[in-house]
């Protein structure tokens, strides 16, 4: 009976230790529609570690999404337009050159704040440029 006690309370505090976002659905490409500045990066919403700067630019506009100001080696590119659209609340993505597509969901917005949390959990923070 004491393991069984040990193991509730274990679960229990997982459950309370992990800080739930709730995805918010988007409803249309307008909702996202503008300049964003790619702030941070983490892993996990709840990560104790300081968030990865980042320096890009994402451009949502006329159903394309343009990266601006990438890093890479000392430099700096643009990658070029793809396509993004909103289907079932979530904001999904064309990778540059393939077939595939990331996945977003929408975890709070503000007029001048915007977390979206990719499909492997990553979050991206963002401020209205």
């Amino acid at each position: 009976m004491k393991k069984v006690n040990q193991a509730a309370l274990l679960i229990a505090l997982a459950f309370s230790a992990n800080v739930v976002l709730a995805d918010i659905d988007l409803k249309s490409k307008d909702e996202v529609a503008g300049t964003w500045k790619l702030q941070s990066t983490k892993n996990t919403s709840s990560e104790k570690e300081a968030a990865l700067p980042r320096e890009d630019t994402w451009v949502f506009k006329d159903g394309k999404l343009t990266i601006l100001h990438i890093p890479r080696e000392g430099k700096y590119y643009d990658q070029p337009p793809v396509n993004y659209d909103v289907e079932e609340g979530k904001l999904k993505v064309s990778q540059v050159g393939s077939s595939r597509l990331d996945f977003f969901s929408l975890v709070e917005k503000s007029e001048n704040k915007m977390i979206l949390k990719g499909k492997f959990g990553g979050f991206f923070y963002f401020e209205k440029k």
